[in-house]
């Protein structure tokens, strides 16, 4: 399954992480990983979803099923980007991080 080979390739690179990073994340050995990256194997269900959950996506995204207004916005890509390095911060980095997002809107809303 090249599609999904390539997908998760490319997914993980948007998000920067590296295949092993996404292996550990999704609870799966990096040769596991790495066979379903090379298209050598294809995961089941609960593995797909555990990797779609790390990489911020969807099977069908994952499986080339277009999806309406995702492909190619820099916005989502960003935002996804974002919500898979929340995950790893701690409840204080999350506040510290809460606390910088509100004084970069407010800001902006000087500027304008």
């Amino acid at each position: 399954m090249q599609v999904l080979g390539q997908k998760l390739r490319s997914r993980a690179k948007d998000l920067g992480l590296s295949n092993a990073e996404v292996a550990r994340r999704a609870g799966l050995s990096e040769r596991r990983y790495g066979f379903y990256v090379t298209g050598d194997r294809e995961p089941d269900l609960s593995t797909l979803l555990r990797i779609c959950k790390v990489l911020a996506t969807t099977p069908n995204a994952l499986l080339g099923i277009s999806e309406e207004g995702r492909e190619g916005s820099n916005r989502a890509a960003l935002s996804d980007r974002i919500r898979t390095a929340i995950r790893a911060l701690s409840e204080h980095d999350l506040q510290v991080l809460a606390i910088q997002a509100e004084a970069l809107v407010g800001h902006r809303g000087r500027m304008k």
